[in-house]
């Protein structure tokens, strides 16, 4: 499971290093405005909040870093990457079984449920795919090319369905 996590991450951290300045923090494209900066940003602060929680076994995702260095400097996210990329390449598969308390505000104040480190962690390696296709659809506007044909895409996704393009 960490593996195809990894590998979409690389797929990422791959943008991040073909990418110009100016395009990762670009703010222009509707109808949110958001950069690729805060996209990247973003994902990486969701498994950050994993590690940060596996510690004490609550994992709080109202806590986010946030780190707007991150955002607005490439090399600050290859940073993040390459840091998310080794925690998960040290887990085992026992890991995964951890138990932890998941916390999150769902729109009426915070809440919290149980769950495990693999259940996280695939939650996480999905928002990272929908973030992924938001960073597709800025790519596009801003005339740059995707890094992979299935960069945002879902693995369940019929391959008939974007391999016609």
């Amino acid at each position: 499971m960490t593996e195809d996590i990894v590998k979409n991450l690389e797929k990422g951290k791959y943008l991040l290093e073909h990418i110009h300045q100016e395009k990762y923090t670009d703010k222009t494209i509707a109808p949110y405005y958001s950069s690729i900066g805060s996209h990247i940003r973003h994902v990486l602060d969701m498994f950050n909040c994993v590690f940060i929680g596996c510690e004490s076994s609550i994992v709080n995702f109202t806590k986010r870093e946030r780190n707007c260095n991150v955002e607005n400097y490439i090399s600050y996210g290859l940073d993040y990457f390459d840091s998310i990329i080794n925690k998960l390449n040290k887990l085992t598969a026992a890991d995964l079984d951890k138990e932890l308390k998941i916390v999150d505000d769902l729109g009426s104040g915070l809440c919290s449920v149980k769950s495990t480190l693999g259940a996280v962690l695939a939650q996480s390696h999905i928002h990272a795919i929908h973030h992924y296709a938001s960073i597709g659809y800025m790519l596009h506007n801003l005339e740059v090319c995707l890094p992979t044909d299935s960069f945002g895409i879902n693995p369940t996704t019929p391959q008939k369905v974007y391999a016609d393009k």
